[in-house]
């Protein structure tokens, strides 16, 4: 286990940020911490980076424990905050040569890391651009390239895509892809929870300090299914549609969502051929039937909310 974290509890006096946190991330996984402003994200990112001391329980990364161990743990994380500082009179070269420099990278050695790293981040054009210079996308870039001087075997993100640009969201996105394809361990929190999902191997659900979840994706959009609800569309009549719909016996409910029919069975009722041989019976044309799939904004409204225990 790379980061596990045992009863991990953060008091400020009344206020508790977390609140016997649980949580296991294995080597080479992408993990996405998801959960509302103050819900303690922010929080465990700083801990885990040996910024801030828990009130009591444990964290550890690599077996080291945070407090105790933390300058041996210090070299092995790259953490990225979710602001960046000012370095207003600096080249990006000479950004990262003063942070190569701090990690104790020297001569050739740091001038071919640096330069492999501004590949890598496809920020080598901008070499000699002035930090102030740069948008949002291109210093959160540069704040990954920072941290990825030192070859980190961990990566603690917080919210990285926060005020971006769809484009750079992507570009942001794809970065990251590269990172855990080249094995490392990501920890990201975000508020894009469709990027999370298609990024991430697991995510945790984080509500009031508490983890409500901690699983695959698949995994929580399953848990926050309820019932089976179809997505039926139907070329004209849907007025029709909704009355055969609506007598038939396992049908609960029909509702008009974005110009179609969303169908709710009720029970255990998974089977739903019965419904296009309903409509084809009153010579009304189908065209489209599929079942509707929770995805993770749903999953997470529905389990922060308290509807999924």
């Amino acid at each position: 286990m790379i980061i596990e974290t045992i009863n991990l509890t953060k008091r400020y006096g009344e206020l508790v940020a977390l609140n016997n946190l649980h949580l296991s991330i294995e080597e080479g996984e992408c993990f996405g911490y998801i959960g509302p402003n103050g819900a303690g994200k922010t929080t465990t990112i700083k801990i885990l980076a040996t910024l801030l001391q828990p009130t009591w329980g444990e964290a550890r990364i690599c077996g080291h424990v945070v407090g105790y161990q933390s300058r041996r743990i210090r070299p092995l994380i790259g953490y990225v905050p979710d602001f960046f500082g000012a370095y207003s009179d600096m080249v990006v070269q000479e950004y990262l040569d003063f942070f190569a420099s701090a990690y104790g990278i020297t001569g050739q050695q740091r001038r071919r890391i640096v330069n492999d790293i501004l590949d890598l981040t496809d920020l080598a054009y901008k070499r000699e651009a002035l930090v102030d210079s740069l948008s949002r996308g291109m210093k959160q870039r540069l704040s990954i390239a920072r941290v990825l001087l030192h070859d980190p075997k961990v990566l603690l993100l917080d919210e990285p895509a926060s005020g971006l640009d769809p484009r750079a969201r992507i570009e942001i996105r794809e970065l990251l892809k590269e990172l855990h394809r080249m094995g490392k361990t990501i920890v990201i929190s975000s508020h894009i929870l469709h990027e999370l999902a298609e990024l991430c191997s697991t995510v945790g659900i984080i509500e009031r300090g508490e983890l409500l979840f901690h699983g695959s994706v698949r995994e929580a959009t399953r848990r926050a299914q309820m019932g089976t609800r179809v997505q039926v569309g139907v070329a004209s009549h849907s007025d029709t549609a909704i009355k055969v719909l609506q007598r038939l016996e396992a049908v609960k409910s029909v509702q008009v969502s974005n110009g179609k029919l969303s169908v709710e069975l009720a029970g255990e009722v998974h089977d739903f051929s019965f419904l296009a041989r309903a409509l084809i019976d009153n010579r009304l044309a189908i065209t489209e039937l599929k079942e509707e799939e929770v995805n993770l904004e749903t999953a997470f409204l529905r389990l922060t909310k308290g509807i999924v225990q």
